[in-house]
């Protein structure tokens, strides 16, 4: 998803600018302390959560890093990452990952539905797992939808760009 250019920027006196710092705080919150299920609850049941490989071809051939993502997934497919989380099988997360989501650049714009609203952010995540002196440091940009589900609002469309190319992390079991 890219940002679109008609859309106006909200400021961030605006209230709607304001809630949606407060539910990526809490986003981040509850995927540093591994309340997955919580966490599908900010979801929208169609959501479409992605990670586009990233790529240094001359922008004649730039769309080939649309075509082919790191990852690609609805509703139903986190669902099963996060069940299997809490199995014995999930051994990449085993011991689970201290994560730090530090989430900051965030732009709000308005979108011709009034429901919905496109959000950019950028985002530093920092991985450790276990005693292990090695960790990650992953830094991106996020391209979210937002929607107003019943009051509320919901994730429902994510892409994440890292800045890397080549990603040197072991596995990317977490959540962004």
């Amino acid at each position: 998803m890219q940002m679109s250019e008609n859309g106006k920027n909200l400021s961030p006196a605006d209230p709607c600018y304001a809630e949606i710092i407060e539910f990526l705080h809490h986003e981040a919150e509850l995927l540093d302390h591994g309340q997955f299920s919580d966490w599908l609850g900010m979801l929208t049941g169609d959501v479409r959560y992605r990670m586009p490989v990233r790529s240094n071809l001359a922008p004649a051939r730039s769309d080939y890093k649309e075509k082919t993502e790191i990852f690609s997934e609805n509703m139903a497919s986190l669902q099963v990452r996060v069940k299997r989380l809490s199995t014995d099988y999930a051994w990449a997360e085993s011991p689970r990952s201290r994560t730090r989501h530090l989430v900051t650049n965030v732009r709000v714009r308005l979108t011709e539905n009034p429901q919905e609203v496109e959000v950019s952010s950028y985002i530093l995540v920092y991985r450790n797992r276990s005693n292990s002196s090695s960790h990650d440091l992953l830094s991106g940009e996020r391209q979210d939808l937002m929607r107003r589900v019943d009051g509320k609002w919901r994730l429902a469309s994510r892409t994440v760009l890292l800045d890397q190319v080549v990603v040197g992390s072991r596995n990317l079991s977490i959540f962004f």
